[in-house]
């Protein structure tokens, strides 16, 4: 009786903390805000949910990207993703291939060192910085080892936390997917047509872990949504600028698509701290664990030297004036926002000129 009761309590638990703690982003510069905090600029909000005074030196700092000493990013002695990262991919929906190739590029460039300076191999060596106790560092090794796609939407157009689970739990138990201890990173993906809860009202993509009574293994995941057709202003920010932002003008995007390449931002984001924090016990800041302050966290917004607020800091333009901060593989671009560098305990980019 007493293991079925600490075992129902274990449940209870789990799901208060994912209720309330899946760890979530949203690229546009207005973080979502409780009442006490909707005088605060975003810059100061981040600041303070990361343990700073308002009046500290990160606070007062026109760059954003500066002095790191007042942000508390503590090691919590949990693991990080130190072996090779094999990525499960789920396309759920209707996606298009240029929109698949996109992302698939993406992280394919993760690993691909021959991408000219600067470049997403380069951004990833920031994130590899991070270690766990025994000093291994998270790995430079990310390869897609599978995909599948579910264009009629097995569990429906309307999906929660939850059902983002079970999605996983049905390619498993079909065999579409293995179930990868090792090395397994499951990223589930939903086209322009699929409402995700709190998508676009609080979240554009969140990392956790799976649940044993749901997908019947605890394995890592992340879920990145296409705003495209439903808050593009919140989401693809900033390829798209929000009603409320007067006189700032859009980026052109790197691929054309402002949906497709404001999720490679969150994809990253996601990819980074899921790496860094993948039972929500490894590096973030703050003293709350349901509401940990992970290493892109600390630098949403910040694209470029001087990022910060509304502006993403200082990116280049091709020809055709689009704008992007990275390359990849094959002669692809990108634009993807800065993490922070526990060496230089500041947010870092490869495409730096300071």
């Amino acid at each position: 009786m007493e293991q079925l009761a600490s075992f129902s309590m274990l449940l209870l638990l789990s799901f208060l903390l994912f209720s309330s703690l899946v760890h979530s982003h949203r690229p546009d510069p207005s973080p979502v805000q409780t009442p006490n905090e909707q005088q605060l600029p975003s810059w100061r909000l981040r600041a303070a949910r990361a343990g700073l005074s308002a009046d500290s030196g990160l606070a007062a700092s026109k760059r954003y990207e500066g002095s790191s000493d007042l942000v508390h990013l503590r090691y919590h002695m949990g693991p990080v993703l130190s072996s090779p990262l094999s990525i499960y991919l789920i396309w759920y929906g209707r996606w298009e291939p240029a929109q698949q190739s996109t992302i698939r590029d993406f992280l394919l460039s993760i690993s691909d060192a021959a991408a000219p300076s600067p470049s997403v191999h380069e951004w990833w060596s920031t994130v590899a910085l991070y270690t766990d106790q025994t000093g291994a560092n998270i790995t430079r090794s990310v390869s897609i080892a599978r995909e599948v796609e579910d264009p009629r939407r097995s569990r429906g157009a309307v999906l929660t936390r939850l059902s983002i689970q079970q999605v996983i739990a049905e390619a498993v138990a079909t065999h579409h997917l293995p179930v990868d201890h090792r090395n397994g990173v499951y990223l589930v993906l939903t086209a322009p047509e699929v409402s995700v809860q709190d998508f676009c009202r609080a979240v554009c993509g969140f990392h956790y872990f799976t649940f044993p009574s749901i997908v019947g293994y605890t394995l890592p995941y992340a879920w990145v949504g296409n705003s495209a057709t439903q808050c593009p202003g919140v989401c693809a920010y900033p390829f798209v600028v929000p009603e409320y932002m007067v006189g700032t003008a859009a980026m052109a995007p790197p691929n054309g698509d402002p949906g497709v390449d404001g999720m490679v931002s969150v994809i990253g984001h996601e990819l980074a701290e899921l790496s860094s924090n993948p039972l929500v016990n490894s590096w973030y800041a703050g003293d709350d664990p349901t509401a940990p302050t992970e290493i892109a966290d600390l630098c949403e917004g910040v694209y470029g030297t001087g990022g910060g607020g509304s502006y993403t800091g200082q990116v280049r333009s091709d020809g055709a004036g689009r704008k992007y901060n990275l390359n990849g593989k094959g002669g692809r671009r990108f634009l993807v926002q800065w993490v922070w560098s526990p060496m230089l305990k500041a947010c870092a980019g490869p495409n730096a000129i300071d």
